[in-house]
This record gives structure tokens, sequence and C-alpha cells, in this order.
């Protein structure tokens, strides 16, 4: 796994209280593993399609 680094995100209270409904159900196992799915989610949808195009392969993508 990739070397971890802590970054500072400051939310409104209405998206912490869904970030936690998420995890009290066991969809994520903790705010930062939702966090960084959705921000793996958005960097395909907004990076991946135009960088493929170019044929190399994005440094973000983990082999």
């Amino acid at each position: 796994m990739a070397k971890m680094k802590i970054i500072s995100v400051q939310l409104p209270q209405g998206l912490i209280n869904a970030l936690d409904s998420l995890v009290r159900r066991g969809v994520y196992p903790n705010r930062s593993e939702a966090i960084r799915e959705a921000i793996r989610e958005l960097v395909k949808k907004e990076l991946y399609v135009t960088e493929s195009e170019e044929r190399r392969i994005p440094e973000y993508v983990v082999k």
C-alpha cells in the first residue's frame, strides 16, 4: 500500500453526518476510507478517460 499522508478538509456538518451513517451501516470501515473511495471515483471520472486516450497509465492508478 502507498504511504498515506494526512490532509485537512473542511466539510459541512450534513456531509459528516452522512459519512458517519455510512460507517455505522458498515458500508465503509471509517470516514477516511469513504473519503478515499469518493476521491478515487472523482479522479477516475475527471482524469482517467483523458489520460487513457493519451495511452499512458496515470500515476494515480494503483497496480
